[in-house]
């Protein structure tokens, strides 16, 4: 039986102002990326979503970004190496208080937004992401996008490396994301549920181009910072459970 992780983007509101609606997307999900503060997210925020998140037996990872409230961690920063492994590591020990104090775990690391889609290429960045994770704790799983730099450096250091596909995000000719910026970027919601399918049974996904390409993962991710994101995650479940998958963290007991 073929297994799939399904993942999704919580906590990402900050102060009064929320953005996803965690409770739905817990009720669903089967691996959280919750956000550490950098990007989005603050001490309550994240402290509710690993209680829920705990009491659920969804497994919590920290979704680590630049630092860049502003810009909601969509913009590149060129920071420097060591600041950026500083920053990292000071994410997951923030969330991981929280998930100690809920009775679990952070699980593993997913850089966010511009973050995620720099150490696909950016050597040093990429080392900087693997170092700290390393540091922190050699057990934590890296996720990010097949044939990145990230999950290269993160086998090549020991560290369990998971790549996930996007049921949302279009995907150019050599298998890494559309820019958010460019026309088609985000899959139009009824095709989600197929694409999560195809992305799962058959490891592989169309591209932007017109062709497809082999893409294998071991997890999916719903972006939860949209307002049709519970309802995708539920028909997205609901596909892969039709199709005979399985619907399970990646993580080790």
């Amino acid at each position: 039986m073929t297994t799939i992780d399904l993942n999704a983007d919580l906590g990402e509101g900050f102060g009064r102002w929320t953005l996803t609606d965690d409770a739905g997307l817990l009720d669903v999900i089967t691996s959280a990326n919750v956000a550490c503060g950098y990007h989005a997210g603050d001490p309550q925020t994240m402290d509710r979503v690993c209680r829920i998140a705990a009491e659920r037996g969804v497994a919590i990872g920290a979704q680590v970004s630049y630092r860049d409230l502003a810009g909601f961690g969509r913009r590149f920063i060129d920071t420097d190496p060591a600041d950026l492994e500083a920053d990292v590591l000071y994410q997951v020990g923030a969330l991981e208080a929280f998930a100690r104090a809920a009775g679990t775990r952070v699980a593993y690391v997913k850089p966010h937004g511009a973050l995620y889609n720099a150490v696909v290429h950016h050597e040093a960045q990429a080392a900087a992401v693997v170092a700290a994770v390393q540091r922190y704790d050699g057990q934590l799983d890296l996720l990010g996008l097949p044939g990145s730099r990230l999950l290269a450096l993160a086998g090549e250091a020991g560290l369990r490396a998971v790549a996930e596909g996007f049921v949302d995000r279009a995907y150019t000719a050599d298998g890494t994301l559309l820019p958010r910026n460019e026309s088609g970027a985000i899959v139009a919601e009824a095709g989600r549920p197929a694409r999560a399918v195809r992305l799962a049974m058959d490891q592989r996904v169309d591209t932007v181009a017109g062709g497809e390409i082999p893409m294998r993962v071991e997890s999916l991710c719903v972006h939860g910072d949209s307002p049709d994101a519970v309802a995708t995650a539920r028909d997205v479940r609901a596909a892969l459970e039709s199709a005979g998958a399985a619907i399970r963290a990646f993580v080790a007991e």
